[in-house]
């Protein structure tokens, strides 16, 4: 018995080869458009099974499901509902900037919708479909066969227009993927009539024609970078924005975002929701209701705000939170000859024309044989009409039609063709007047074969016509661009928006903030009683208060060592009586945090510094600029060790002297230059050598002629010059500041004042005890200071703060008085 002759492949030589058959396959006949015509095989093909059944525009719409069987069962062997898919996409104006089908019925939404099944719907060609198989019988384009080899479908169509740009497309392939963005047409008409006129043009120079995409959906595109990025290397990634409007009720000045544009592709529905999740979640403050008011009149989605917030902080919000701002990476990928090329706007263009030159010179040869055919026939019936009586009688007097056309081909040299349109024509075409038209259509022929004939011998006439056409076709489809471009997307910010004007903002001890245009303190001349700048709880007071412009920046340090950020303009705007908003609202503290300190900062600039210190004794040194890049969450603002806690942070100039205090009494003055800048995520470096037990209560930046107040858990404390600190070295034990003897316990606060301030004495019971500095004795600094107030028994201070508001001599208040002098013209 022989043995089977065997025949061995390699597997991997086998897979490659089956793999890399298959990835073309998907690639050119599947998943990317045809740079000629735009489209993918399943578009041209649905459109083509549309013309064959006459589907016109100007005809009876068809029900989609006869479509869709046409295409299958002729053309295009997969599923029905991938087919329906792709026809209603073409029939959606919101996908489509220039509809191809012509759709009665439910075609789906921009929420999402589904449309209605395929026996419920109908459709027909739009008008711009025809423009794309104009011409498609005069062998413009080459037709191949069916799957099964029964019917031809054709390769590409003629078209037009060049759809690739016009309409857009997206697919994923094997390996690569495409998102040509859709345009205006008459952009994009204009441009290839510019690059027919002058083919040295660049992408950069067709810009001027196409400035960017055209999206359905309208919107705006922020920054033409990555415009002329695409445009010139086939890649690029755009920001489109949605067209918001601000509407203000003019009885109650409540402001209403209006949304009447959203970006491409973006759905609707999903979009409201997640507005509707982030207020749930308190991620966006200030928004009373969302409502989509969208009808037949177009997209409205209105977005109702507090009276006390302003739209411009939400808008921004709602740009970085959710997808009314969103991007559109473009991939210009399309098959030329059968290859999947990336491709830039002029390559895109010149592919087009490319195309239609063939097109046009195709139909001019086809135009051209069909004239000579014709003009062979006329030539005959011409001879005939001349010799009229000779060939009515040999017509007469033949036997058979055979011998008729026989005897015409012998006796007047015609050939079988003519012969037989001889014995085809009717008898009126005999009359006088039928045979002048002969003679006329005879001349005129011999015109056009002229015409044609120079038409294919010069390629500036087969441009002329091209220009020509897309002139035509400008003139009948243009219209207006939806989607806007502002230039430099990096240079618009949500400041720019936002008026510039000074605020109050005021901190609370419980850590409520708000901001009052400081117009609201400018009543009263020095020497009233004031005004109150914060409405608060009984057991709560303003710690913080400050006069600062709508874009300056303030940061706020938590006590684990982390940084948030706030514009003032993001601060919630409140009467003079409220409360505010919690900041562990606004700023999404995590776990265990809780406000340790605050910074105005007007701007980020170099030689500044921010100065922190920790409850073990260390301080840090960082330049300003490193606080300068907020993110969402907060960033370290510096390193702590375990259980260590950051208790104050300080803005210097680099030169100033650092003041530190201790619970054991114990305090160091220092020159800040002994402290070396160190980077943001660092741990400092040893400001006070603290005994075994003690712990920083304090720390501030001195300036002269301020006094250094200091207090302790048993209700005593005193004041003392800061002269009286001598200057140290950095790391050192320190000096004495309050003696922390039985009767005074230990050192709960230390704070610089001035006689003008008020302090707030908090104690473990809840009770806030409210005096004026000035009452508080000045006295040496190695005391004990004085009795400042009776404690019950077992009840002990735990905190004192400086209150920012209250009498005429404060700080931050002087600063209102001075504006409030500047504007009587004091």
């Amino acid at each position: 018995m022989q043995n089977e002759a065997r025949h061995e492949i390699s597997i991997e030589r086998e897979m490659k080869q089956s793999y890399l058959e298959y990835a073309m396959s998907v690639i050119i006949g599947r998943a990317l458009p045809d740079a000629r015509d735009g489209l993918k095989p399943v578009h041209r093909r649905v459109l083509f099974a549309m013309h064959e059944l006459s589907n016109d525009w100007n005809k009876p719409y068809k029900k989609s499901a006869r479509i869709v069987g046409d295409v299958i069962g002729k053309y295009h062997p997969h599923g029905d509902t991938a087919v329906y898919d792709t026809m209603v996409r073409m029939a959606q104006h919101f996908s489509m900037r220039y509809m191809l089908v012509d759709g009665q019925g439910n075609f789906g939404s921009i929420d999402g919708d589904s449309p209605a099944a395929m026996r419920y719907t109908e459709v027909r060609m739009t008008r711009l479909a025809h423009e794309m198989m104009a011409d498609l019988e005069k062998e413009t384009v080459d037709f191949t066969p069916n799957y099964d080899g029964s019917l031809y479908e054709p390769a590409v169509f003629p078209s037009k227009f060049p759809a690739l740009l016009v309409n857009g497309s997206s697919g994923i392939a094997v390996g690569m993927a495409t998102n040509i963005p859709p345009h205006n047409l008459s952009e994009t008409l204009a441009a290839l009539v510019a690059l027919i006129e002058n083919p040295s043009m660049t992408s950069l120079e067709l810009m001027q024609f196409i400035p960017g995409p055209d999206f359905p959906t309208g919107g705006i595109i922020y920054g033409t970078n990555g415009i002329r990025e695409a445009y010139e290397t086939g890649r690029g990634i755009i920001q489109v924005r949605g067209k918001v409007e601000v509407e203000t009720d003019e009885k109650n000045d409540q402001e209403t975002i209006v949304i009447t544009e959203i970006p491409y592709q973006v759905n609707k529905a999903r979009l409201i929701e997640r507005v509707a999740e982030l207020v749930k979640a308190k991620e966006i403050e200030g928004i009373r209701f969302v409502r989509d008011e969208s009808d037949r009149e177009g997209m409205r989605i209105a977005i109702g705000i507090r009276r006390d917030q302003m739209a411009e902080p939400i808008i921004n919000q709602l740009y970085k939170h959710t997808q009314l701002q969103s991007s559109f990476g473009i991939i210009l990928l399309a098959v030329v000859n059968n290859r999947p090329e990336l491709l830039s706007l002029k390559e895109a263009l010149q592919e087009f024309i490319y195309h239609r030159k063939e097109v046009v010179v195709r139909r001019t040869k086809f135009e051209l044989r069909k004239a000579e055919e014709r003009a062979h026939i006329l030539e005959g019936l011409k001879i005939a009409l001349d010799n009229l009586d000779a060939v009515v009688a040999l017509i007469r007097n033949s036997a058979s039609p055979g011998e008729a056309k026989a005897g015409l081909i012998e006796t007047f040299s015609l050939s079988a063709i003519q012969a037989q349109a001889i014995l085809d024509m009717r008898l009126q075409r005999l009359t006088g007047l039928e045979r002048d038209k002969i003679i006329e259509e005879f001349h005129q022929i011999l015109k056009d074969i002229e015409r044609y004939r120079e038409i294919l011998g010069n390629e500036s006439l087969v441009l002329g016509i091209i220009k020509g056409e897309l002139s035509d076709l400008g003139k009948s489809y243009s219209d207006a661009r939806r989607t806007g471009i502002i230039e430099a997307s990096g240079e618009i910010s949500i400041e720019d928006m936002i008026t510039e004007e000074d605020m109050v903002v005021t901190v609370s001890k419980d850590g409520y903030i708000k901001r009052s245009p400081v117009t609201l303190y400018q009543s009263q001349r020095r020497g009233g009683k004031g005004k109150t700048a914060m409405g608060t709880k009984e057991e709560d007071f303003v710690e913080h208060l400050f006069v600062a412009s709508t874009h300056h920046t303030f940061l706020f340090f938590t006590n684990l060592g982390k940084v948030y950020w706030l514009k003032v303009y993001e601060i919630p705007q409140a009467s003079r009586t409220s409360k505010g908003k919690a900041l562990v609202n606004l700023l999404n503290f995590g776990e265990g945090e809780r406000l340790s300190a605050v910074l105005a900062v007007p701007e980020f600039k170099a030689d500044h510094y921010i100065l922190t210190a920790s409850r073990e004794g260390l301080v840090k040194k960082t330049d300003l600029m490193a606080y300068s890049r907020p993110r969402a969450g907060g960033i370290i603002g510096l390193d702590l060790a375990e259980g260590d806690e950051l208790i104050s942070a300080r803005i210097t100039d680099g030169a100033m002297d650092v003041f530190l205090g201790t619970a054991g009494g114990q305090s160091i003055r220092f020159k800040e230059t002994d402290v070396r800048p160190t980077g943001r995520v660092s741990r400092g470096v040893i400001g006070i050598n603290l005994e075994e037990g003690d712990r920083l209560v304090g720390m501030e930046v001195l300036s002269h002629g301020q006094t250094m107040f200091a207090v302790t858990e048993n209700g005593f404390g005193k004041r003392t010059l800061i002269d009286e600190y001598p200057v140290q070295r950095r790391s050192g034990k320190g000096v004495i500041a309050i003696k922390t003897s039985e009767r005074n316990g230990q050192v709960v606060d230390m704070h610089l004042v001035d006689d003008g301030d008020e302090v707030m004495l908090i104690t473990d019971t809840g009770r806030l005890i409210r005096m004026e500095v000035a009452g508080i004795s000045v006295i040496s600094r190695n005391t004990q200071g004085v009795k400042l107030i009776g404690l019950d028994k077992g009840e002990r201070l735990i905190a004192a703060a400086r209150i920012a508001e209250g009498s005429a001599g404060d700080k931050e208040s002087s600063d209102l008085d001075e504006i409030e002098d500047e504007e009587s013209g004091e």
